[in-house]
């Protein structure tokens, strides 16, 4: 097993997200609160994490930044669309949903990636992941038309390219 101080790079990554995230959850801004609450929580949790051998297996590669943000952005135009398609859907005076169970392939070459693309399936309005398989997602549809696996393959395609290859 390796230990925590072996994987600095993303210990350091993980140390100033969960500082952030401390920061924005707790409200609290004064130094004492700071230093003595936020330095005991990251440091309980870098403990945990050292424990649980999850910092260097299941890390975040920090070259998938840069991506993310056009992708989250895509993402984001996507869920706005879909939510007007519920709407619709929803609004409409005779509902007639006939839901569907659909399987999609997901070639994504790590759990991470894979992750991002069972996720985001399940932020769009009108279909949720309902099963991640090594080599599939099974997708919970509204109605056939939030059924559209070529839409859904095209956000695996985008989810699988956040990841270049050597990231690993």
């Amino acid at each position: 097993m390796k230990s925590f101080f072996a994987t600095t790079g993303r210990s350091l990554v993980l140390i100033a997200g969960l500082c952030a995230l401390w920061l924005l959850l707790s409200g609290y801004w004064n130094y004492a609160t700071l230093v003595a609450f936020g330095v005991f929580s990251v440091g309980l949790t870098l403990w945990f994490a050292d424990r649980a051998d999850v910092v260097d297996r299941e890390g975040v590669p920090t070259s998938i930044f840069p991506r993310i943000i056009p992708y989250m952005s895509w993402l984001f135009l996507e869920i706005g669309k879909a939510n007007i398609q519920v709407a619709r859907e929803v609004l409409k005076k005779d509902i007639k949903l006939a839901p569907k169970l659909i399987k999609v392939p997901a070639p994504q070459p790590s759990d991470l990636t894979r992750t991002i693309f069972a996720n985001s399936v399940t932020l769009t309005p009108g279909t949720v992941t309902v099963d991640v398989r090594e080599d599939s997602l099974l997708i919970h549809a509204l109605d056939e038309s939030f059924a559209d696996v070529p839409a859904i393959c095209e956000m695996g395609d985008k989810a699988t390219r956040l990841e270049a290859k050597g990231d690993r």
